[in-house]
Parts: C-alpha cells; structure tokens; sequence
C-alpha cells in the first residue's frame, strides 16, 4: 500500500490506540443498554457515568452539564437550536466565519453576523454594535477551523458580562447566553469553563484521537434548552436516544489524553507549524500565509499561492504521496468558494488558490520538509 503523509489532521484524526483499546470491550463483551436494570447493563451504565465524570473533570465543570452527542455538528445544533426555540422572536449573534454546522441553524433564526479583521480576529467592540437589547446568544468559535485563528473568548464573555449588568439595571430580563465550538481548539488549547466564561461548549472527538461521530455539549448548569430529539429521555431528556457506549468511552479516553499532553505537543507542533511558514515565505514568492500569525492554533497553515488552483494542487499533492485539503472537509463538494476566505476578504480567485495544511501526532521535521518540497514543485 502507497504510504501518504497526512496534512489534513482538522477534518480527521486517526484513532489513538490507547482510545481504540478503551473502546473494544463495548463492541462484544459488554454491548449491554445502559438503560436496562440487568447488572451486566447497570456495569455498562457504570462505565458511561465515569466517561462522563472523566469529560467533566477535563473541563472543570459538572458530570450533570456534560451531554454526549453523535459529534460536533449535532452538538452545535443542540446548542443553537435549544436556545432559539425557546426564544424564537429573539436574535443570535456570531461571527461571519463559524463553521456552516454553527451558521446553518443560526440562519434559521434573526441572525446578525460580525465579520472579523482580515486576519480572522473578532473585534470585541464590534461585537458590542452587533448585541442589542433582544439578543439571547452569542456563538464564537473558540478557533476556526480553515485558516486557524484563535478568538478572544474571554474577552467576549467579559463583554457580555457588563451587558449582563447592564440589561439589569435597565430591567431587561432577557438572559444573554455564550457558546463557543471547540472542536479545533480542543488538543491544543485551555478548555476549562470557569475560565473561559462560557455557557456552552462543543467539541468533537473525530478531531482530536477519537471517534468519529462521538461528540460533547457542555451547559451550564440551570441552562435549559429545548431538545432536538423526542424519545427515551436519555441524558436528562436534552438527548434522547441510546447511548454509543464504544464511542462515548472512546472519547473521553482521547479527551483526557489530548489535554494531558496539549502543551508539550502545542509546543512540537508551533515549532514545525513556523518551519512550513517560514520555507513557504522563503521559497513561493507567490504565497501568502492566512490568518493570525500571533494568535493561531499551532498545528494550522493556511496559505494562498497565487495563479495556482486548489484543485489541481491537491490532486498533485496527492500523487506525490501528501494529502492536504483547500478548506472545511464538511464543504469540499461545494462549488463554492470558503466563505471564511470571503468573510476576510479574499476574492473569489484568491479563495480558489488556497490550501490548508494541518499537523498532527505523526508530522515531524522529515514530513515539513517533504512537503515544502512538493509545494515548490507544483
């Protein structure tokens, strides 16, 4: 079998193997409904309470506010949805780049979009414009997921604190609520609640060593939200539906692993990120690298080089053994061009010659180098 080197780590993360060994026993042996009041089951049931225990210790939070989802997109449905159906005639506010699983509900309800500097950098002061008297919630993404910006996120939940008090004070009783869609930001970044200020909180066990479809909404305990999904009642009646046992083990085996190792692999990857920055900036004349420089996840490359297309180089990364990708893999098939690229600025051609290069547990100085080599030779 051809051997690749995998620059694509944003859209998919191969199973760790400590994660995949968490997992096994509850394919066969204890393939038990949590649900039923067998002891085999109320073992499984067990096993669910401590991964939950587990994702709430990572996140400094509760087991009552964590609720396991079927991944990031469903997660952020939840979120954006649970809170507008109770306040349908009230506003969101988010920002212009969030992934299209935050837009797509947004826009099915009075959305005002904040679009970000050409870096990808949310003003906290425009946001302040964008959040009147009716808005219910604010969902910022804590990093996006193309060019790799990390957002200001206690910053805004500063801000929307002094609304907060503010609203009070006018005798507004609207509740002003924050989510924010962690799913990049998860291996790499602080995730602690108590921090950061937010109400909720998405992550996706697909990108960080887990499994795919298996995902967490974090809510603030006391915040009530209006399910999507009717049935069995399941994690407090906020997701109703069987448990994946397998992959909600899985999950918090890879959330416990990724955060106990972030820094010292934050630090390995940084290193190798700004060694493709900087053979790229040397090397491709035409090239420009996308988004913060100074505030960016440190496995991310974005880089434009122009007169070249995003198609054709892929396909010839490809052939030279290097798999990459031109944005979110959730809209590969789309015609369209990105609309973070748009949203920052970048003209519809510009958009078009655009590559995201993502590093991960397996990239190393060989792997840079290789690469640097193959976009030279396009």
């Amino acid at each position: 079998m051809k051997q690749y080197l995998y620059f694509d780590h944003a859209a998919a993360t191969p199973v760790d193997s400590r994660v995949l060994a968490a997992m096994q026993p509850y394919f066969s042996e204890q393939f038990y409904n949590p649900s039923a009041l067998y002891m085999p089951a109320r073992e499984v049931a067990q096993a669910v309470a401590a991964a939950r225990s587990t994702v709430a210790g990572v996140l400094g939070s509760r087991p009552s506010e964590i609720v396991f989802t079927a991944g990031g997109t469903e997660a952020n449905n939840l979120a954006i949805h649970g809170i507008m159906q109770r306040y349908p005639s009230k506003n969101i506010v988010t920002s212009a780049i969030e992934h299209d699983s935050v837009l797509g509900p947004a826009h099915k309800y009075d959305c005002h979009e904040v679009v970000p500097g050409a870096d990808g950098r949310l003003s906290v002061a425009d946001l302040r414009q964008s959040i009147d008297g009716n808005t219910v919630l604010v969902s910022v993404q804590y990093a996006n997921n193309e060019v790799g910006t990390v957002q200001p996120i206690r910053d805004i939940n500063q801000l929307v604190k002094e609304i907060r008090t503010a609203r009070q004070a006018a005798g507004n009783d609207l509740p002003l609520y924050v989510h924010t869609d962690a799913c990049q930001a998860t291996p790499y970044l602080d995730l602690k609640v108590a921090r950061l200020g937010v109400d909720m909180m998405t992550i996706n066990g697909g990108k960080m060593y887990g499994p795919k479809q298996s995902g967490v909404l974090y809510v603030r305990g006391g915040l009530v939200l209006e399910p999507l999904l009717q049935g069995g009642g399941q994690e407090r009646n906020v997701r109703s539906g069987t448990e994946n046992v397998p992959a909600i083990i899985g999950l918090a085996k890879a959330l416990e692993l990724v955060q106990a190792d972030r820094k010292a692999e934050s630090a390995r990857l940084e290193e190798l990120r700004d060694r493709l920055i900087a053979g790229i900036t040397e090397k491709l004349p035409a090239a420009e690298i996308t988004g913060s420089l100074k505030f960016r996840l440190p496995n991310n490359v974005h880089v434009t080089i122009a007169g070249k297309d995003n198609e054709r180089m892929l396909v010839q990364l490809d052939e030279a053994g290097i798999l990459a990708a031109a944005g979110s893999a959730c809209s590969a098939s789309s015609e369209e061009p990105s609309h973070v690229l748009k949203a920052l600025g970048c003209s519809d051609e510009k958009a078009r010659s655009s590559l995201r290069l993502t590093l991960g547990h397996d990239t190393d100085q060989v792997a840079v180098d290789a690469l640097l080599d193959a976009l030279v030779a396009l």
